[in-house]
């Protein structure tokens, strides 16, 4: 089983949860709260993942880059976006240096 595969499984889990009860999935709560609350998450997870990364804990960063990640992939699913979408743009940029990429993007 590969990273691709978990990816591509979660985020066709997470966008049939689209219309799920929010009483039931943890998903669909976030998608009845909209993406305020989806975002407002993505930045708690990103704050914990800050401080887990200063601790230099191995196991909790991990455990709070897959929060993160999680929380990333219900906002693609709420705009009706998946992790295809993101690996689109990975390959897109793959052999590119970073400079050059970011200089596209603002001339833009």
């Amino acid at each position: 089983m590969s990273t691709h595969d978990i990816l591509h499984r979660l985020s066709e889990t997470l966008a049939s949860r689209r219309n799920a009860d929010p009483e039931t999935s943890y998903t669909a709560q976030l998608f009845s709260k909209g993406p305020d609350a989806i975002l407002k998450k993505i930045g708690e997870e990103c704050a914990e993942l800050i401080m887990a990364g200063k601790d230099g804990k191995r196991l909790n960063i991990v455990w709070e880059s897959t929060d993160v990640i999680y929380h990333i992939l219900v906002l693609l699913a709420f705009y009706g976006l998946s992790i295809e979408d993101v690996s689109q743009e990975m390959r897109r940029r793959e052999g590119i240096s970073g400079i050059d990429e970011k200089k596209s993007r603002d001339s833009k």
